[in-house]
């Protein structure tokens, strides 16, 4: 699956993604998060405006994945990566966070860290094949900690969630 940056033009294909990619949480009992809001296409346009913003496409070069990311703790910290259900288990997730994990590389960060939600198949226990591990609450930074603060706000600590890291 080929991955490259984000279009302008592209980013309310990304709020359909997120759309569809998370109806799968209804299978978990989930509904809430299955019926949340992606980000806006302003907040969109932050990422693509940071440099942080890639989707993989079909042959036809439209996007059917994306991640969004930011720096945050000397990490790059995925915010967001959505898979439409249609493309799922083909490994194209594992290749968004391989583009986001080379340029965090490059840009001399020491891992790519994200929170997730801990009892969902497709959430921590994927991210640990991925090669990310939980990291205790005491070791988070201040950055991470903020992010924790703003979820919880959001109504996400309803379900047990984890910060994850994987080393560069």
């Amino acid at each position: 699956m080929r991955t490259r940056e984000v279009r302008a033009g592209e980013l309310p294909l990304l709020q359909e993604i997120e759309r569809a990619a998370g109806g799968c949480f209804r299978e978990v009992g989930m509904d809430e998060v299955a019926d949340d809001e992606p980000f806006s296409v302003a907040e969109l346009a932050e990422f693509l405006d940071a440099g942080l913003a890639w989707v993989a496409v079909d042959d036809d070069d439209r996007p059917v994945a994306y991640l969004v990311a930011e720096r945050v703790d000397g990490a790059l910290h995925v915010e967001q990566v959505s898979v439409h259900p249609s493309y799922a288990r083909r490994g194209v997730g594992r290749s968004l966070l391989e583009c986001a994990a080379a340029r965090a590389a490059a840009e001399g960060a020491a891992a790519l860290t994200l929170t997730t939600f801990a009892d969902v198949p497709w959430n921590a226990p994927y991210y640990a094949r991925c090669g990310f591990r939980p990291v205790p609450e005491d070791a988070l930074g201040p950055g991470l900690r903020e992010v924790r603060a703003r979820e919880a706000a959001h109504g996400l600590d309803r379900w047990p969630r984890l910060v994850m890291r994987r080393a560069l």
